[in-house]
């Protein structure tokens, strides 16, 4: 296995993602659409290298995202998403 096909997590894809959004990207809840499994983003399976970003669901395998640069454009595909969620940052418990 080269290291062009060596799968890491979707913290991986963060800095190419930042471009979309305005809140820290490894944080958004990603819901399956094939299985309907929920995660993070940070923690779905990365395939990348010089064919884009694809990360993939932790309980199925599909995929649920892919990302290409080409040229200046950045181009997203959540097909595989069902549902992106940004939850609320847990609050410090008041003393």
């Amino acid at each position: 296995m080269t290291d062009e096909f060596a799968r890491l997590d979707g913290n991986a894809a963060a800095g190419s993602l930042a471009r979309f959004f305005a809140v820290e990207a490894t944080n958004l809840r990603v819901t399956c659409a094939s299985c309907g499994a929920e995660s993070v983003l940070g923690r779905l399976h990365l395939y990348g290298g010089s064919m884009g970003i694809i990360l993939r669901c932790v309980a199925c395998g599909e995929v649920n995202l892919r990302a290409l640069e080409v040229g200046p454009t950045l181009r997203l595909d959540l097909r595989g998403a069902a549902c992106l969620a940004l939850a609320p940052e847990p609050t410090a418990a008041a003393s």
